[in-house]
């Protein structure tokens, strides 16, 4: 009797425990159910491993402040800007609503200082103020970054802030946030600051703030190291995640999730969707040289291209063996004077016959208009050559 009254028990447990699992997967068979729009790209080759809906038009919300810390860092590279730099908080800035430092009016704070408010806590107030530091103003920032959509190629975006605050016509995709996202992450230094899950601002002073990541991947996911959330009312909980395990990095996107909890356990999801099934690999190393163009009139009479960044591609684990193919363009009629990594051309990959990704072919070395005496020496060379 005793053996059946615990073979009874243990069903009863199978049926009370173990079909709520399996139920929850039934109902939920893809990740990506409920959300309004997601990918899961590869940052290094722009390979898209899963999607819903990723060129619909939505509000990214605080999304957004990927493409002001991408202007930002694209001025510290062009050394426009340091780090050390001075911003000054106007009255604008200081009024701003939404997730802040509570900047005051006429407070001053490092580049780096700014950066890592807004990376971190996704202030408001920060994004304006380094918006007017760069810019003049916040509405010529934004025409800057407007211009960025633009030459990155991406046609699902219109910013009308440097904030994400609810503004008409403020819109964005999965799509462009994650090429935003992939171009972001070139700089790699912004990972310093979106991968910081605690910290101060004002720290040595009688008014320390205390900073906690809106992106809680960051502290709970292994790997995780960014980028950005984003909440409205109307664009609901969104998104952009990054993280990096066994030399790949994905980027994740999701808008309109209905709870904070949801849009994490969604991306959690998809970035292990994509570590789980696919591996990395490596055609061409970043640096690796691919190209010697002869330039008339320039010196040296011969530039040397290499890769701007590796030459990648995923493939799914279990897939031993592909077609891979790579296609170098080298850009007509190229001009003297040229900079050490100008674009020369492009260097295409493709897999299976399909286009997987495109590399930059850059300059190794400047390129000076020649000479006369080079010239002459130069036609000298080619008149013996001609007479042996």
């Amino acid at each position: 009797m005793t053996k059946w009254i615990q073979l009874f028990a243990c069903t009863l447990l199978l049926f009370t425990v173990m079909p709520k699992t399996m139920m929850a997967n039934e109902q939920k068979a893809s990740p990506l159910e409920e959300v309004k729009s997601a990918i899961l790209m590869d940052q290094s080759s722009g390979m898209i491993v899963m999607e819903k809906n990723s060129n619909d038009q939505l509000s990214p919300a605080s999304m957004t402040k990927i493409a002001t810390l991408l202007l930002v860092m694209e001025a510290i590279k062009k050394k426009e800007i340091t780090w050390e730099d001075i911003v000054t908080t106007s009255e604008k800035a200081s009024s701003m609503g939404g997730s802040q430092i509570y900047l005051k009016a006429g407070e001053e704070m490092t580049v780096r200082d700014m950066v890592k408010a807004i990376s971190v806590a996704s202030a408001n107030d920060a994004s304006v103020a380094m918006a007017e530091h760069l810019a003049g103003s916040e509405a010529d920032f934004v025409k800057r970054m407007n211009e960025k959509v633009k030459s990155l190629g991406l046609k699902n975006t219109v910013f009308q802030n440097a904030t994400g605050l609810p503004a008409d016509n403020h819109v964005s995709s999965a799509y462009d946030m994650a090429q935003l996202a992939r171009e972001l992450l070139t700089h790699e230094e912004i990972l310093t600051f979106t991968g910081i899950y605690e910290d101060y601002l004002r720290k040595d002073t009688e008014d320390p703030f205390w900073l906690v990541n809106t992106n809680k991947l960051v502290r709970f996911y292994k790997g995780a190291d960014g980028l950005k959330t984003g909440f409205t009312k109307e664009a609901m909980y969104c998104l952009t995640a990054t993280a990096k395990k066994n030399n790949m990095r994905f980027v994740a996107v999701v808008f309109g999730a209905p709870t904070a909890k949801e849009r994490n356990e969604t991306v959690g999801s998809m970035l292990d969707y994509g570590f789980t099934h696919y591996k990395s690999n490596t055609l061409l190393k970043e640096g690796a040289q691919v190209a010697e163009v002869p330039i008339d009139k320039g010196s040296p009479f011969y530039l040397i291209g290499v890769l701007d960044k590796p030459l990648t591609w995923l493939s799914p684990v279990k897939e031993s063996k592909q077609n891979v193919k790579k296609v170098r363009t080298i850009s007509s009629g190229l001009q003297v004077p040229l900079k050490e990594g100008d674009q020369i051309g492009t260097m295409t990959l493709y897999v299976g016959g399909k286009e997987m990704s495109s590399v930059k072919i850059v300059a190794k070395e400047k390129v000076t208009k020649a000479s006369f005496t080079e010239l002459w020496m130069r036609s000298m060379n080619v008149m013996l050559k001609g007479q042996k």
